[in-house]
């Protein structure tokens, strides 16, 4: 059978046709954009956006052109919301809200990382289907590790399923967060009050290679300030499908459409979840 997807087929039945081929669109697009500029790129292949700590590189912008090409052939009549394209034209995110499947985009997840020389970066992709992300692909290119999510049936790193579990009791709960400076003064409140007794903050790197540690169990939880789908699409459902959870301010999941309080957290687990989202409603 082709890529195309039979019009009686659901987003459920083509991920278990097709979600290996996901997979190789994904480490094509690696092999052939990012991986090449790694540590070799020039002056000139790496630009500004919106301030110094927002960068953006031509395996960024390369890389995802290449994703949508074969995305959308797998998945005829798809969209793709990625990061570049959004930057370019914030309109494109509005697919989100539709009915159409979504494709969320992340070419290089952590481009300072990748810019800087370190391999701590990571190609994010996600299938949506009405505000619900379906499907995940996590790809640690540098590194050499891909993590796979399916909605209900579990999440996988190189083959080998993930289960989060409780933290340590005992010790203090280490939270990988975002830099308060890029927040609102409310968030910033919210986001210090993180550094309390029982809780370990710590900077965050890329964000999808933290939500795999929050899978895999080597990191409590997650606090960031921000809702770009393409940051957090891919590694929320990881972390759902290795049995933890995540939380707005207002106790509710976060949504990928957009909308929620600020800042959310994710974490291994449920108790992890409440903990970290209570110290979150009540800065210092």
């Amino acid at each position: 059978m082709g890529g195309m997807i039979e019009e009686t087929e659901t987003i459920e039945e083509f991920l278990a046709r097709r979600s290996a081929d996901v997979e190789e669109a994904v480490r094509k697009a690696a092999a052939a954009e990012i991986l090449p500029r790694f540590r070799r790129l020039a002056a000139h292949e790496v630009d500004q956006k919106s301030g110094p700590h927002d960068l953006v590189t031509d395996a960024d912008r390369l890389a995802e052109l290449r994703l949508t090409e074969d995305l959308g052939a797998l998945l005829p009549g798809s969209v793709v919301v990625g990061e570049e394209a959004v930057h370019a034209d914030p309109a494109v995110y509005e697919a989100l809200q539709g009915d159409t499947p979504v494709w969320i985009v992340d070419p290089v997840d952590g481009t300072r990382q990748f810019v800087h020389g370190d391999d701590g970066f990571c190609t994010l992709v996600a299938l949506a289907h009405r505000g619900t992300v379906v499907a995940s692909w996590t790809y640690a290119a540098a590194r050499d590790r891909f993590a796979t999510a399916v909605r209900g049936r579990g999440a996988f790193l190189d083959g080998e399923r993930l289960f989060a579990g409780p933290p340590e009791p005992g010790r203090d709960l280490v939270v990988a967060t975002s830099h308060p400076d890029y927040t609102t003064d409310e968030q910033k409140r919210a986001l210090r009050a993180l550094w309390t007794d029982g809780l370990a903050p710590r900077a965050c790197g890329s964000a999808g290679l933290e939500y795999l540690a929050v899978a895999r169990g080597e990191l409590d939880a997650v606090a960031f300030s921000w809702e770009a789908a393409w940051d957090h699409a891919a590694g929320l459902l990881l972390v759902e499908e290795a049995g933890g959870t995540h939380l707005t301010l207002t106790g509710e999941p976060f949504r990928v459409t957009g909308g929620n309080a600020l800042p959310f957290t994710a974490a291994r687990d449920a108790a992890t979840a409440r903990r970290v989202a209570e110290v979150l409603r009540t800065p210092s």
